[in-house]
């Protein structure tokens, strides 16, 4: 429960069965693999550093057979000392394996697709060659001390029962962790929760959980498989990746402690953390994207703003302060007297009921030429509006 909340009857309904879970987040390889992103060494040490203040678990590096410097990059952050364990991507080759070996990581997640596409068309394998391939790669990576995701690529468009049987597999030569990834993202959170439910009836081991947003629902479906039983979810900051990207962390996260009471994250790090992602990828987040967003505190309704003046938790699911964010209220054809009252006494203007109508009426024919007024903008309007002399009565705050 948040604080200040009252135990409402729906919470009995919020299942409290997620505290053995962890997070790996993936920003440093998948989201690398967003088109146009690349981290040098640098800037993968800060965003390392960050998510480990954040209080990740597990950080997945990188994929260190992609080139000598990914190595030297991915062997940098595993260096570091981080409180997180470090992982790396490696297909089911002994050459990928050596390579994450080099890098002194902790975990390998190791894949091989298992698909009908991927087996005939990517890998030109049968079902049976897939698994002897992806055995022998498993077995080698646990005698060099290892830990090992054992993961079957393209998972939610593998025919149950051979994924059953590669599950099975790994698990009796040794792995540590079964993956189900939603490569392409076809996944519902129903669908998931069906497949999770499986996989837990076929093996014993901790499962991970990577989910794509092709169809807008990574998040849902990385809840829903946690809802399930996953253990590992696996995230990227700002929900960068490949196409239309990965499981927000930052929403993940606000998600399992808002519905689960999962606190044990450092959710105050999350906004400058977007920016930092922003600024090294040069992606931008949408203004309106959840948690981390510029609109994401952002009112401008003037019944919205009246009700927040007299608590917070009107029309906020959590503070802005618990991300590390900022309330703002923001003026415009929506906009009531309370809140221009309010935001014209922040800058030293006390105003009239006259004189507030007066500058309501050219804050709202200012927005019909869709034009917002943001508190520093607020002054000149009313300067213009009343007259230059109200200038000489306001205070500058």
């Amino acid at each position: 429960m948040m604080p200040g909340y009252s135990k409402n009857e729906w919470t009995k309904y919020i299942s409290t069965g997620l505290s053995e879970i962890e997070i790996c987040d993936v920003t440093l390889r998948d989201g690398e693999q967003t088109p146009g992103v690349a981290f040098p060494k640098e800037e993968k040490i800060d965003i390392a550093r960050m998510l480990d203040e954040v209080g990740v678990e597990i950080i997945e590096a990188g994929f260190p057979a992609t080139s000598q410097q990914e190595k030297e990059s991915v062997k940098a952050v595993a260096s570091l000392g981080l409180n997180a364990k470090i992982c790396c991507l490696s297909r089911a080759v002994k050459g990928d394996i050596d390579a994450v070996l080099d890098c002194d990581a902790d975990m390998v997640g190791l894949f091989i697709g298992t698909s009908d596409l991927h087996m005939k068309y990517k890998h030109k394998k049968t079902p049976d060659e897939i698994i002897a391939c992806a055995i022998e790669a498993l077995e080698y990576a646990k005698r060099h001390g290892l830990i090992v995701r054992f993961s079957p690529e393209d998972s939610t468009r593998t025919n149950l029962d051979f994924l059953k049987r590669f599950y099975k597999a790994g698990e009796e030569a040794g792995a540590d962790y079964v993956s189900v990834v939603d490569t392409v993202g076809i996944m519902t959170p129903a669908t998931m929760k069906f497949m999770v439910g499986e996989v837990r009836s076929t093996v014993g081991l901790p499962i991970c959980i990577h989910c794509h947003d092709d169809l807008g629902m990574a998040v849902a479906n990385t809840i829903a498989a946690a809802e399930a039983g996953a253990k590992q979810l696996h995230t990227t900051t700002n929900g960068i990746g490949e196409r239309a990207g990965n499981a927000a962390l930052e929403e993940v996260l606000m998600n399992l402690r808002i519905q689960h009471g999962i606190a044990r994250y450092d959710t105050t790090k999350l906004t400058e953390l977007s920016r930092m992602v922003q600024r090294y990828s040069g992606i931008p987040v949408a203004k309106n994207k959840a948690i981390v967003g510029e609109h994401a505190f952002a009112h401008e309704s003037g019944i919205h703003i009246a009700a927040l003046l007299e608590n917070d938790r009107t029309y906020e699911v959590f503070s802005p302060e618990m991300v590390g964010g900022t309330r703002e209220f923001i003026l415009g054809k929506h906009s009531g007297g309370k809140a221009l009252c309010y935001m014209a006494r922040q800058l030293g203007y006390t105003l009239s009921e006259a004189e507030t109508n007066q500058v309501l009426c050219e804050i709202k024919r200012l927005s019909e030429c869709k034009k917002s007024l943001r508190r520093e903008e607020l002054r000149d309007v009313i300067e213009h509006t009343l007259g230059s002399s109200r200038a000489t009565e306001a205070t500058t705050p």
